[in-house]
This record gives C-alpha cells, structure tokens and sequence, in this order.
C-alpha cells in the first residue's frame, strides 16, 4: 500500500506551514512506500542543496523503513560505511521519516534546511498533524 497524492500532498503543505510558523524556510519531500517521489516543495531562500537532500531523506527512511538518522547510528555502531547497500541516494542525514498507515510504512517525507534534528521533528510534526 502507498500514500495516496492527497496525502501527500497535505503533508507537503503542512510542513510547509509549520516552516513559515517557525520563519524558517525548507524543502520537503514525500515519497511512497518504495520511495519513489509523490510530491515536493522548495520554500524560497532554501539552500539549493536542500532540495536533492530532502528528496533522498525521504527515499531513504521509505526503503529502509526506519527514520534516516537511525541508520546514521547503525552506522557509527557497526563502522559501516553507507555504501554498505550500494544505493547512492541512501542517506544518514536526519530529517526523513517514515509515513505509517494501520501499522504498514506507506511513504516517508524528508525535511532539508535546518539542523538534522529540526528537520526530523518537523517532519514528524508534519505527520502528528494529519
């Protein structure tokens, strides 16, 4: 099962309001539950590499079913590297979520442009919200 559009797209929106309530400016990405992107917005004033790094949160935390900062943690634990799952786009940066409808990873959405753990709880604020 994946996150509907209208889904998506509320929580694209809801980010995107909570952002401007914090005067803060971000991109946010949600993708479905093979992390393949659904729907994205780049607020004005966002670093240009906030946009590719929300998008490749997002796609992480779906494939791996787990927010991306905790495979940071593996990664540190374990001593791997991320190129452990030779997949260029995984990352361990903070800020993407997994989006869980009846117990089942439906989507994710990935956060980019503030501090990794503004972003990720943005993003689950995002989700608390809907």
């Amino acid at each position: 099962m994946d996150i509907q559009f209208s889904d998506a797209q509320a929580l694209v929106n809801k980010a995107i309001e909570l952002a401007q309530q914090k005067g803060v400016a971000v991109a946010a990405a949600v993708v479905d539950a093979h992390g393949e992107l659904v729907t994205f917005a780049r607020m004005d004033g966002v670093a240009f590499h906030a946009a590719l790094l929300a998008q490749n949160k997002a796609y992480t935390s779906a494939r791996d079913r787990q927010p991306t900062a905790n495979l940071a943690q593996w990664a540190q634990e374990t001593g791997k590297d991320l190129g452990y799952w030779s997949d260029p786009k995984f990352t361990g940066i903070g800020g993407g979520v997994p989006v869980y409808l009846d117990g089942q990873v439906v989507g994710a959405i990935g956060i980019s442009g503030m501090s990794e753990q503004d972003d990720a709880a943005l993003g689950q604020a995002a989700i608390d919200a809907l």
